[in-house]
């Protein structure tokens, strides 16, 4: 199962960077790190070129007056080649910087934000980067700290036994942007919000205005939820992806409640945290049939005195496959389904 698990895992990283790049449906202008898909006139979403680790991917509103940006990326690196990419679609200053949650990939570029634009958050994301040791803490501990050197490992091994010189070359530059990525890490110092609020905040950027929502705990327990009513545009983080988001801080009966309040919306295209832009409200449904069918398979299973690891293997949610084509076997996520057992263990259920 761990090597099932490191493998989809590697291909999943490899692949990301020529997921991002596939042909768009949107006009395109390409930076060094990052590409931006003009979704609405102003309204701009950023993918990884694949030159360099980026983390989540992230979205640039435009104003008459100011700039808002939703995330801040895996690193200062990252945060501080998306600013210089932007300035390929505006010049207009970054007054505003949206976390959507605490997790490393949307906030571990916040320092290079600190005392030029307000950073603003859920006020729980505040209380989790001050408290909870965000870099001994899930996903990062096992996304950054064990998988990457893995990767790192696996790489090289792959370039050690590869004859053909085009794949050689193409892991070379692979092993490259990981390396130069993990000695990234290095810089991190993290950097909560000077800036929260706890249900509803406006920002008026000019001319456009940015609603930030907190419409109840889901992925954590404090993400937003940036919602551009007159462009019917959501832009979710990890809330709501296009693809399985992971688990290892769920509230799941509540994120299953969000997600009801988030389609209760009038959004027509959602930018999500990970993934590619959707506009269809089934695909929120779909999760949230996801959701609840990992909670009723937990309980049972747990019941049957299955362990938390023995479950990650048996759970079938084969059936969302046609949703979420990440989904190829039984099974799931071993940190989810260790926030499961914990979660029903503390809710008594």
């Amino acid at each position: 199962m761990m090597r099932r698990t490191l493998s989809l895992l590697f291909t999943l990283l490899v692949a990301a960077p020529v997921a991002a790049l596939a042909q768009s449906a949107y006009p395109v202008t390409t930076g060094k790190a990052y590409k931006f898909e003009m979704v609405a006139p102003g309204v701009y979403y950023a993918t990884a070129t694949g030159a360099m680790v980026t983390g989540s991917n992230n979205v640039a509103v435009v104003g008459d007056r100011d700039v808002l940006v939703v995330d801040t990326g895996t690193s200062p690196a990252a945060a501080r080649a998306f600013i210089e990419d932007l300035k390929l679609v505006t010049t207009k200053p970054i007054r505003y910087v949206v976390n959507t949650h605490f997790h490393y990939d949307h906030t571990d570029g916040n320092q290079v934000y600190a005392g030029k634009a307000d950073i603003i958050a859920h006020e729980y994301v505040k209380f989790a980067i001050e408290k909870l040791d965000v870099l001994h803490h899930e996903p990062y501990m096992t996304s950054q700290l064990t998988n990457v050197p893995i990767r790192i490992d696996g790489l090289k091994k792959r370039i050690a036994d590869e004859s053909d010189a085009s794949r050689k070359s193409a892991l070379e530059r692979q092993l490259a942007t990981t390396q130069q990525g993990w000695e990234e890490l290095k810089e991190i110092r993290p950097t909560p919000p000077n800036v929260t609020y706890s249900k509803k905040k406006i920002v008026n950027l000019g001319g456009r205005e940015v609603q930030l929502l907190f419409l109840g705990r889901g992925h954590t327990n404090g993400d937003t939820v940036v919602y551009l009513a007159k462009e019917k545009i959501v832009a979710t983080g990890d809330l709501m992806e296009s693809q399985i988001a992971y688990m290892g801080d769920a509230q799941f009966d509540e994120w299953v409640a969000t997600l009801g309040a988030l389609n209760a919306l009038d959004w027509t295209l959602d930018l999500p945290g990970h993934g590619a832009p959707f506009s269809e409200k089934a695909r929120v449904t779909a999760f949230q049939g996801y959701l609840s069918d990992l909670v009723a398979q937990g309980r049972a299973l747990k019941r049957q005195g299955r362990t938390a690891e023995e479950t990650a293997r048996v759970v079938d949610l084969t059936k969302y496959h046609g949703t979420f084509p990440q989904i190829q076997a039984p099974g799931a996520d071993i940190r989810g389904v260790r926030r499961l057992y914990e979660w029903l263990e503390t809710a008594n259920k």
